[in-house]
């Protein structure tokens, strides 16, 4: 990984109250409304500097139609701490429970939703969801990422798992329709007790196309279920009999999501989750509320290193004697480039050097995102012929900016129109366009109708330009005509040939 990525990804993963663009998912258990102060708790509180505070959410076991979709909503935004900026996706009910999405506005748009597959039996019995994010003050494709949301078949039998096998199936098959550029993201309740079932696999196996292939960012398959090698991870149940002992709810993500390049995970997808600590500084990925020490127990209240004893109070009343803990991974979003428009290098004599700077810098917006939550700006030059600009690639990291060194061949007389292109990780300026002008004239500059004699006509030809606003009147490269230039003119005109 690279250095300025690494001490940005300590810095993010430092601080989980500072989220970049951060996506969650819970199992709400058996939701239809109401609970509004454990949800505040929940998801405002705060302990040690901590706190959920998502961007996203999206939830499953919703119940009833769309006044449990209000009431988390209204709860969201009228928490002590919250921005207040909440919207509900539209919300499509299920035939049995239903999985809903909730988005800040002032983070993302919401492009579009869909139901992938409707549940059924003998199939998956809950629809599969998928809705269509981008992060606000982006417009290409490769910013835009699908979240598929699902609540899979709970049980272990044969017929439990080729029924979380059909949904993987649907999922994947919609993957493959997405746009090339697309990221993707699978968030839900799993309900599996391995990684080797075989719904995991046909998500995530090894021989799985990259381009429709899921990827796990902590990096952790394994047996989950009662396996202690895994309590940071596990999310349920956090006050059931069954103790805190499984892994199944869970967030995946595309190939394109772990290159730690423009859109990404922040974390190390190719290092595994800590085994010895929740606050795994590799990873922004996180069961809320889980800080390692309830393994095959109820949810740890009094000394949970994690969230502390309120908040985790509020996660077990959430749970209503079973249910799950949340699920949250934060992204950085891409950089963005700013940079001169134009470079007029103006009159030239011909044979003579002509540098002029070049100001380059990171425009990505801080006030939205942090400098955490952005990508470093990578950036390098592709020059014309005639035009000499550094070979080097650079990196800016947010708010910061750089001058370079453009310089011109000189060595042939001629007017200069062309274009330098900054080509760089901006996804929306992949190939950032600069002007370059220039007028490259005889040695003896004052010759300004290039006969070889400075002469009355020359002094008159520069009174007409100068009268006319014409750049090449512009004698001292300032960008303004004004009586700098003609005294400056006059000089020359006085030097001679």
């Amino acid at each position: 990984m690279r250095p300025i990525a690494c001490l940005i990804l300590l810095f993010a993963c430092a601080d989980l109250a500072s989220a970049q663009l951060r996506v969650a998912t819970w199992n709400i258990s058996y939701y239809s409304g109401g609970r509004i102060s454990d949800i505040h708790t929940s998801v405002y509180a705060e302990f040690e500097g901590r706190s959920m505070r998502p961007d996203i959410i999206v939830t499953q076991e919703f119940f009833g139609t769309g006044a449990s979709v209000n009431d988390f909503l209204f709860a969201l935004n009228t928490a002590p701490g919250s921005p207040g900026d909440w919207e509900a996706a539209p919300f499509m009910q299920s035939r049995v429970s239903s999985n809903a999405a909730f988005y800040r506005t002032s983070k993302v748009d919401l492009l579009g939703w869909r139901v992938v597959s409707e549940g059924s039996v003998p199939g998956h019995p809950r629809d599969i969801n998928r809705f269509d994010f981008r992060p606000l003050g982006y417009e290409a494709p490769e910013t835009v990422f699908a979240l598929y949301v699902s609540h899979m078949k709970a049980g272990s039998s044969s017929t439990d798992q080729q029924r979380r096998l059909d949904e993987a199936i649907q999922i994947r098959a919609d993957v493959a329709t997405l746009p090339e550029s697309w990221s993707f993201m699978l968030a839900g309740d799993f309900n599996m007790q391995s990684s080797q079932q075989a719904a995991y696999q046909h998500l995530t196996g090894a021989s799985v196309d990259p381009a429709v292939r899921f990827y796990d960012p902590i990096k952790t398959p394994g047996s989950w279920n009662n396996n202690g090698a895994y309590r940071f991870i596990h999310t349920q149940d956090p006050i059931g009999p069954g103790g805190m002992d499984d892994r199944y709810d869970i967030i995946l993500v595309s190939g394109s999501l772990t290159d730690a390049e423009g859109l990404s995970y922040i974390g190390d997808a190719s290092i595994p989750y800590s085994t010895t600590t929740w606050d795994d500084p590799n990873h922004s990925y996180r069961s809320w509320g889980n800080d390692g020490s309830s393994y095959n127990q109820n949810l740890r209240v009094q000394g949970n290193a994690m969230v502390g004893p309120v908040i985790a109070q509020a996660l077990i009343d959430m749970a209503v004697g079973a249910g799950h803990l949340p699920v949250f991974l934060d992204l950085r979003v891409p950089a963005k480039i700013d940079a001169d428009e134009t470079i007029d290098f103006g009159r030239v004599a011909l044979g003579s050097p002509a540098e002029m700077e070049l100001t380059v810098a990171h425009a990505g917006d801080l006030a939205r995102w942090t400098a955490a939550g952005l990508d470093d700006l990578r950036y390098a030059f592709d020059a014309p012929a005639g035009v000499v600009a550094p070979a080097d690639p650079f990196v800016l990291a947010p708010g910061s900016a750089a001058q370079h060194t453009i310089a011109l061949d000189t060595s042939e007389p001629g007017e200069i129109d062309t274009t330098l292109l900054i080509l760089s990780g901006d996804p929306d300026s992949p190939a950032l366009p600069v002007r370059v002008l220039a007028s490259i004239g005889p040695a003896c500059i004052a010759d300004l109708n290039g006969d070889g004699v400075v002469d009355a006509d020359d002094f008159f030809l520069f009174l007409a330009l100068f009268a006319a606003g014409d750049s090449r009147a512009d004698f001292n490269n300032d960008g303004v005509i004004d009586a700098d230039d003609f005294f400056a003119f006059l000089a020359e005109f006085a030097a001679g040939c």
